[in-house]
């Protein structure tokens, strides 16, 4: 019994050392583990310390897209395992058409089900409609406008303080003054309107498409290219376009393919339906938004630019009223002449007359000249004292007059 005691005891003491053995290796592991995060964190930091800063780069939107690219009236996606092309549809008012017109509607919706031999989807878009681009093509018009009314009307105020223009002409002068002024009066109330429309933005447009796909899959084993399969992909897409715009005919509905720029802007209003009302895919595309990271200009160069459009604007204004100026100050001058011309015939005919007066004689040369007065009196639209000989008039007289009129002669 004693031996068995202490063969007993003797057990329980290994067992006992052998697990004190195994809870310090396991205590040894854990504090092992314990440290090496706290290793790591301090060399990341150290590392971090030592690495330089960070520098971005500009990286593509395209990289984050579904589709590679728009090219040829086609999206290409998936690295060219996929091509679509985008046919745009005009709807019809089916409520508002009789019973005959919604049974061809149906029939013809029908036959153009009964005739696709590849799948398509319809797509809906709704757009809120900008009127920007309308007012501006509105101004640009007007402005045009503008400037040949002001054109009309100095044309119109120089006839009539001219006073070479008949009645007739005065009278159609202004009837066209009139026409141009109702033409830019009416243009003006078309951009006040168009503006005025601008401001509520619950005008909504909805557009329809059928979205037609093209798997170079379906040419099977074959060696082409990417440049042959994308011309394959072209050829079968617009010929599957081209039928179903033939077939949607029969139904009243009229469609067209998008070409290039029109699927930018399709996607462009898909993927940014809050800011395609404020921002289009033009001024998106000249605002660098093509890009992940952009940098702006320097603000001294948009100021610099700014000024030199001003100056150039100012410019031209200035260039365009001193020309204005200077046609109304040639016309002036022009009609100074003329009548200082009309001044000089009279004067040369009055000497001609004297210089022949023994020819055809002097009582029919003083009544020459005296109509030559007459004349200029008229004209000028003032009294002038006549010397008649018959009326009292003396030998010096007549001598004093035509020696006066020689020396005007001579002097003009």
């Amino acid at each position: 019994m004693i031996e068995m005691i202490t063969i007993a005891i003797a057990v329980v003491i290994v067992i006992m050392f052998i697990l004190l053995g195994v809870l310090c290796i396991l205590y040894f592991k854990s504090k092992k583990q314990t440290e090496k995060p706290i290793n790591t964190a301090n060399t990341q930091v150290q590392n971090k310390e030592k690495k330089s800063p960070k520098t971005y780069g500009q990286e593509s939107v395209f990289d984050f897209m579904e589709f590679d690219k728009v090219e040829d009236n086609m999206i290409s996606t998936k690295n060219g395992a996929k091509y679509v092309m985008v046919v745009e549809c005009q709807g019809v008012n089916y409520d508002l058409m009789s019973e005959v017109e919604k049974n061809a509607v149906e029939e013809g919706f029908i036959q153009f089900l009964n005739t696709l031999r590849h799948p398509i989807q319809i797509y809906t878009q709704t757009r809120t409609i900008n009127l920007e681009s309308s007012i501006q093509t509105y101004r640009s018009k007007i402005n045009e406008v503008e400037q040949d009314l002001q054109k009309q009307q100095r044309r119109y105020e120089e006839m009539v303080n001219s006073g070479k223009y008949s009645e007739e002409q005065l009278n159609a002068a202004f009837y066209e003054l009139t026409k141009a002024t109702n033409l830019y009066e009416y243009g003006k109330d078309i951009i006040y309107t168009t503006e005025r429309m601008s401001l509520n933005k619950n005008v909504l447009n909805q557009k329809y498409y059928v979205v037609i796909p093209y798997y170079p899959e379906e040419l099977g084993e074959n060696n082409f290219d990417k440049q042959e399969i994308r011309n394959l992909a072209f050829s079968e897409l617009y010929t599957r376009a081209q039928s179903i715009i033939r077939t949607l005919s029969v139904c009243g509905i009229n469609g067209r393919v998008l070409d290039s720029n029109s699927l930018v802007d399709l996607l462009y209003v898909a993927y940014n339906r809050d800011s395609a009302e404020i921002y289009g895919v033009d001024k998106a595309l000249q605002a660098g938004y093509d890009e992940l990271y952009s940098t702006a200009p320097d603000v001294l160069d948009k100021k610099m630019n700014v000024l030199n459009e001003q100056i150039g604007r100012q410019a031209f204004e200035k260039a365009n009223q001193k020309v204005i100026e200077a046609k109304s100050e040639k016309q002036k001058a022009l009609e100074q002449k003329q009548e200082k011309m009309e001044d000089l015939i009279d004067q040369m005919a009055k000497m001609i007359i004297e210089q022949n007066q023994a020819v055809i004689g002097k009582d029919v040369a003083q009544n020459a000249i005296n109509k030559v007065n007459q004349d200029t009196v008229k004209r000028r639209g003032r009294p002038r004292k006549q010397v008649n000989p018959e009326e009292g008039g003396t030998k010096e007289n007549e001598q004093e007059n035509t020696a006066k009129s020689a020396r005007a002669t001579r002097t003009a």
